[in-house]
């Protein structure tokens, strides 16, 4: 059965029949139609009030729960039809209606919370829905129907909103043309909605064609069929001790892991009520909650959605259109993917940045490929490690094959400096010569960025074994280097129109002698360095870990009440 598909016309009007009974329960002769023709009439004089009364007032609020905010849209569209209702003529709903009654209540298969467009009234009107089929006569209260259509359009635009731009604030490295719908952009919409009477077909042109975005979404039913609706108390961060206890004691009993709440655990049962979630969900039963053990604790579905939600919104801040051919690192997947017209030409494993030192979201483009490269540690590692280590013993830059030079290349003695007197800055180069010791290994990716940061290779090779490989100072190391330089160099030698090109034949000498090489890349090759923590894989959905702790974040300032 198709997922958008109403079972009957009564049910279809029972999902757009949001009716709000007045406060007093009784209506005026002003509001009740005693025929279709007096309904639709009288329609267009109420429904022209409620916009201009938005309009005076930002938004409309129907009563202490309804909000209409797209009332200056919605006033275009209603001007555009003479104030006429848009989803129903003369008590007839019309399938343009229908149809978007039904996507309302289907929302969460686009990564939408029903309720977001008044869908949590539906119980309600079942029941004002049936009471009234057993009035006699025509008599109809005309600003019920009249909400119903604005409480529709409503909907209409928020929809086409979210699904198009998404919920989240556009960001310094988002690369959307739009950020809001414009009047005009919804009023062809709604006529293809009603032409086609197809509300699915209009809204799943808006999405994203990104094929990380169409994955994810193409996994989410699969997500549905064992969907627990039960919600659990969500357990913060140890910011405050006693908050915290309260939080992890009250979601241990919700699990049936402990059995009162009524007073605070000793550490022993506490512990004892820890250790058998951790048996339960097969982590390592150490009886503390550390915070893999509370990334579990909170890992409900209803969560696991929120993320799904948060994940489908950052591809609405690409372009719509991608390059034909890019890089795309997913930090939180700790992967990498080569994309050539829409599909990946080959993988590899990364390692991207640590929590305190995260791996920044950018786009740039690759402009040098280096052999054997030097690496100048940038001055937050300077400052936290190195200065530290030539503190008690100079002699750690010999150790680790590093040089000291002045900003002009003048060798120096690091037995020769003070280094006590420095605390906020060194006014010295450290170099740490090419070699396979290097930290960057024997390859080098270059691409502008103000954050220092680049692909490499390793000479910590043995951690791309790792399950956790958010490890590095926030560049990204890559498993696959050597692939990845040989593609830049295969894309050169068919895209350069005749002009010079590195070979792949010299790459490979050049790597044999151990010699640093600048290599220019003529063939523009983009890199998307993104950090989004679900994937569809295979029609079901990977969840990584929020190492960043951004969705969490993302949760509590903008999807909180979902």
């Amino acid at each position: 059965m198709n997922l958008y598909h109403l079972s009957s016309f009564s049910t279809c009007c029972i999902a757009v029949l949001f009716l709000l009974s007045c406060k007093n329960g009784k209506s005026d002769s002003s509001t009740i139609a005693d025929t279709p023709v007096e309904m639709q009439t009288k329609s267009v004089k109420i429904l022209q009030q409620y916009i201009d009364a938005a309009l005076a007032n930002d938004k409309l609020q129907l009563d202490s729960e309804i909000i209409v905010k797209q009332a200056a849209i919605a006033k275009g569209l209603y001007e555009e039809n003479d104030f006429e209702p848009l989803w129903c003529k003369k008590q007839e709903w019309l399938p343009a209606g229908i149809s978007l009654a039904g996507f309302i209540a289907h929302a969460k298969y686009f990564g939408l919370f029903p309720q977001n467009y008044h869908q949590a009234f539906i119980d309600t009107i079942r029941k004002q829905f049936a009471q009234d089929t057993l009035s006699i006569g025509y008599k109809k209260d005309v600003t019920l129907w009249a909400k119903a259509d604005l409480l529709l359009t409503d909907a209409f635009i928020q929809m086409a909103n979210d699904i198009k731009i998404g919920r989240l604030p556009a960001d310094s490295i988002s690369q959307r043309k739009d950020s809001i719908l414009t009047t005009e952009f919804c009023k062809e919409l709604y006529k293809r909605i009603k032409e086609t009477g197809n509300a699915v077909s209009v809204y799943e042109s808006l999405e994203p064609k990104h094929t990380g975005y169409q994955a994810l979404k193409k996994a989410i039913p699969q997500f549905f069929e064992n969907y627990d609706e039960n919600s659990y108390t969500f357990v913060p961060t140890k910011t405050d001790s006693i908050k915290f206890i309260k939080a992890l004691q009250r979601r241990l009993y919700e699990g049936g892991f402990i059995s009162f709440t009524n007073r605070l655990p000793d550490s022993l049962t506490l512990a004892t009520a820890i250790t058998k979630f951790q048996k339960q969900k097969g982590i390592a039963a150490d009886g503390k909650a550390g915070d893999g053990t509370v990334r579990a604790l909170n890992g409900s579905d209803k969560e696991k959605f929120l993320r799904i939600a948060i994940s489908m919104d950052r591809y609405k801040l690409l372009p719509e259109k991608m390059p034909q051919r890019y890089i795309w690192v997913n930090a939180a997947a700790n992967s990498m993917d080569v994309i050539e017209n829409g599909k990946t030409e080959f993988s590899s494993k990364v390692i991207c940045g640590k929590p305190n030192t995260r791996t920044p979201v950018l786009t740039s483009v690759i402009k040098e490929v280096i052999t054997y490269p030097q690496w100048v540690p940038p001055p937050s590692i300077v400052m936290k490690e190195i200065l530290p280590a030539l503190k008690r013993n100079p002699g750690y830059l010999a150790r680790r094959g590093f040089s000291l030079e002045t900003w002009g290349g003048k060798k120096l003695d690091p037995y020769s400096i003070n280094w006590s007197k420095y605390s906020k800055s060194v006014p010295y180069k450290i170099v740490q010569g090419s070699s396979d010791g290097n930290a960057l290994g024997v390859m080098k990716f270059v691409f502008d960025n103000k954050y220092s940061v680049y692909l490499h290779d390793t000479n910590q090779r043995y951690l791309f074994n790792s399950n956790n490989r958010s490890l590095s100072h926030g560049c990204v190391r890559v498993q696959e280097w050597d692939r990845l330089a040989k593609y830049i160099l295969i894309m050169d030698s068919l895209n350069t129109g005749g002009k010079k090109y590195t070979s792949t034949d010299s790459l490979t000498n050049w790597l044999a002698a151990k010699k640093k090489k600048s290599i220019p890349v003529r063939t523009p090759l983009p890199v998307y360095i993104r950090y989004i923590t679900c994937e569809g894989r295979n029609g079901s959905i990977v969840f990584y870990e929020d190492v960043y702790a951004e969705d969490r974040w993302l949760r509590e300032k903008y999807f909180a009440v979902k």
